[in-house]
């Protein structure tokens, strides 16, 4: 699925720029937001198939955003997988409760991470690969 937008969410720039490294190399067109300021406004020039969802952010966390992405109907249909350094069992309750599609635990394994999002690509919002 070469080309297909994608955007990364995370306030952490290291980690923005690892994604965006390892998907651009896969083909993905890739982009990121800091925070949920950022990714609002990304979102009205940019409408990505799948976003990268932290969980922890400055102002929004990633699980409010992503009930505020499902609300809304121009944004619903996006793909969203929330990633968070702190892998507890009930973070990702909480991430595929709030709407997520999946959950990913840091740091991202960026050798199986292409093929993970081509899953997810494969199978929008079905089927949901965790």
């Amino acid at each position: 699925m070469a080309g297909e937008p994608i955007l990364v969410v995370d306030d952490n720039a290291t980690n923005c720029k690892l994604l965006q490294v390892v998907l651009r190399s896969e083909g993905y067109e890739v982009r990121s937001a800091a925070d949920g300021n950022e990714l609002c406004a990304l979102l009205q020039e940019y409408h990505p198939r799948l976003i990268l969802m932290d969980i922890q952010l400055p102002g929004l966390d990633g699980l409010e955003l992503t009930r505020r992405l499902r609300a809304n109907p121009a944004t619903r249909d996006i793909v969203i997988v929330a990633i968070s350094a702190y892998a507890m069992k009930s973070d990702k309750e909480a991430a595929l409760a709030s709407g997520c599609d999946g959950y990913l635990s840091k740091p991202i394994d960026t050798r199986t991470l292409p093929g993970l999002v081509a899953t997810y690509l494969a199978h929008p919002r079905e089927g949901r690969p965790t």
